[in-house]
């Protein structure tokens, strides 16, 4: 019973969290809080919002093994649908409100910016993985879903390749704004090689 009610605390905890920042967007759209350039401004929340939640969903695993709270693993699938929520918010945002679905104007920007190719690689991987995320699918796939749901260390590294080419400066040579999509790509690195190491550990002790 106490397990339950705690369970039902921190999913609680999680949607409040989740659902905060766009609560914050509305209002400070609604109160005309927003940058000169409203439009840009909820684009680029709305993305940074997406990578977060994104690293925290990759970090729920370790961080429910070095706490020893095994009831964290149940809040993955909600904070990965956030996830696919709010990058499928930063998507509409820049196709329908900014270019208002103008075709001929978006292809332009995707052959002027390759960096948004990787952010429509990044969720065209987030889709499925959120369609998927139910336990139907869990059954119906077996081992092919945890396969499947993998790729969400690809995804994270191209959203983090998306962020560094669309702020101002050269997220390669270190120049301009690059300090957070640098640190984003820090974390995503440092949970794919716990990610390894895990995987190491486990076939090193099969084999022992």
């Amino acid at each position: 019973m106490l397990k339950t009610r705690a369970l039902l605390k921190l999913s609680w905890l999680i949607h409040a969290v989740a659902l905060l920042p766009a609560m914050l967007l509305i209002g400070d759209w609604l109160n005309d809080r927003l940058s000169v350039n409203p439009i840009q401004e909820a684009i680029q929340r709305s993305g940074r919002i997406a990578i977060t939640l994104l690293v925290l969903t990759l970090a729920v695993r370790p961080f429910s093994q070095w706490l020893r709270l095994p009831m964290l693993l149940a809040q993955r699938r909600t904070l990965g649908l956030y996830t696919f929520a709010y990058a499928l918010l930063h998507a509409s945002l820049f196709i329908g409100l900014d270019y208002r679905f103008a075709l001929v104007f978006i292809l332009q920007e995707f052959a002027e910016k390759p960096y948004l190719w990787f952010g429509v690689s990044a969720f065209t991987i987030l889709l499925p993985l959120a369609v998927t995320s139910f336990r139907y699918w869990m059954r119906t796939l077996g081992k092919n879903w945890k396969r499947l749901h993998r790729l969400i260390y690809v995804a994270a590294l191209l959203a983090v390749l998306h962020y560094g080419g669309a702020v101002k400066g050269d997220f390669l040579a270190l120049r301009g704004e690059v300090l957070r999509p640098w640190l984003y790509g820090l974390a995503v690195a440092l949970l794919l090689a716990w990610r390894g190491w895990r995987a190491l550990r486990k076939r090193l002790e099969a084999d022992s």
